[in-house]
């Protein structure tokens, strides 16, 4: 994804209300082994653009008055109330050093899982992202998990995921659970009453 921002050389608390006042938005570039360059970004492009999953989880082209970047999205403020985003914090990416970053995790074929058509179970997602360290060129947009073969009482966990070739999974503690199979306790006792 591409994204087109401008230096800029005021800063401080006035010099950012006026460019919110103007529709734009302050940010920040830093990492890498050059200094840190406050820029501007379009407000109405940038919004629109942290709406996108892709946005959250992918090397961004960054091109600042011509010259272009490859960055990850870091950070956002956003308004308590209004539709405003007040900051944004981009980090350089170099293509040979590993990145840790927070993927979203995409669970498919729940609908086909033993556990919801056999059982009546309800399958819980214990987590939505997943930390991963790998290349910038091998980084994925999300990460899949396989409800197919869930049954009634099991769970999933980061060691079952099946991960792209060169990321890994960065578990703080044990095999962490990402989702499992609950049969509703209303169910269970319907079923009792029925023998």
């Amino acid at each position: 994804m591409k994204v087109i921002a401008f230096a800029r050389k005021e800063q401080g608390t006035g010099a950012s209300r006026r460019l919110r006042n103007a529709g734009q938005t302050p940010g920040i570039i830093y990492g890498g082994t050059e200094a840190p360059v406050a820029i501007t970004l379009d407000h109405n492009a940038l919004y629109h653009a942290l709406k996108k999953e892709a946005f959250h989880s992918s090397i961004l082209d960054l091109e600042v008055d011509g010259k272009s970047e490859k960055v990850l999205l870091r950070d956002f403020q956003v308004h308590a109330y209004k539709q405003l985003v007040l900051h944004a914090d981009f980090q350089r990416v170099d293509p040979n050093q590993k990145i840790h970053v927070k993927v979203p995790l995409h669970f498919i074929n729940a609908d086909v899982s033993p556990a919801v058509k056999l059982s009546a179970a309800v399958i819980s997602h214990v987590a939505v992202e997943l930390d991963i360290s790998c290349l910038p060129a091998e980084l994925p947009e999300f990460v899949e998990v396989d409800l197919s073969k869930l049954e009634a009482g099991q769970s999933i966990h980061v060691s079952q995921l099946t991960l792209p070739k060169g990321v890994t999974a960065v578990v703080h503690g044990g095999d962490a659970t990402v989702a499992i199979a609950v049969i509703p306790a209303g169910a269970t006792s319907a079923e009792a009453e029925a023998k």
